[in-house]
């Protein structure tokens, strides 16, 4: 059954409005209106509720009032400050996605359906994106990921790798080349609340690891 928004509460984030997180939970302020999640939104949601959604679609429309890049709104991991890229990505989380979407609709003055929003929930498997550089266009050939979990390693039920990487850069006439790993972990294959590694294996050769908690992540 599709779920329904409320429309009279999504309208684009203005001086009357604004979204203040504290301790774990939304509160949406929308015109005098008070929203407040029965839960805290914290983990990755399977099946959030609708405060959560409309928490989601809200900051969505905050990060298109302040020209934040959609893709912006995923759980990002990884990367430096220095000249050198370094390996980072992003988990693409169910209520991540809704706030991405109403983050495009809202560039375009619109609101996301119940439809848009429906799809979205009804993603069966959760999506890490990680950048590897190397120096040569071919070498994310047969790079890999995997997931952690105390003792268990989980492979992804599917995973693309670009076969040519793009140059980004030329660091001290070396030139970098990026290449993208996309791997999809069904939510049934793993704790969506436990301390999970992500272990990255660029084709070249080596390990990059990243600990996350997924108990804290939206």
């Amino acid at each position: 059954m599709p779920i329904l928004l409320f429309q009279p509460f999504l309208q684009p984030v203005g001086s009357m409005g604004r979204l203040i997180r504290r301790a774990g939970f939304l509160i949406l302020f929308e015109v005098g209106l008070v929203i407040l999640a029965s839960s805290p939104v914290w983990g990755i949601v399977l099946h959030p509720s609708q405060s959560q959604i409309l928490g989601a679609v809200h900051i969505g429309q905050e990060g298109a009032s302040s020209r934040t890049p959609p893709n912006r709104l995923y759980w990002h991991f990884g990367g430096s400050s220095s000249d050198v890229p370094q390996t980072q990505g992003f988990l693409m989380t169910k209520l991540n996605g809704i706030a991405v979407l109403s983050s495009h609709f809202a560039l375009r003055g619109e609101i996301p359906g119940s439809e848009d929003i429906q799809r979205v929930l009804d993603e069966k498997a959760l999506q890490v994106v990680v950048a590897i550089f190397g120096d040569s266009p071919t070498f994310a050939n047969n790079s890999y990921l995997l997931l952690k979990q105390g003792n268990r390693l989980i492979k992804p039920d599917h995973i693309r790798v670009d076969a040519r990487a793009s140059p980004v850069s030329q660091v001290q006439e070396l030139s970098i080349f990026r290449a993208k790993i996309v791997a999809s972990f069904n939510y049934d294959a793993f704790d969506v609340l436990a301390q999970t590694t992500i272990k990255v294996f660029p084709g070249a050769g080596g390990e990059v690891t990243f600990d996350l908690d997924f108990a804290g992540i939206p």
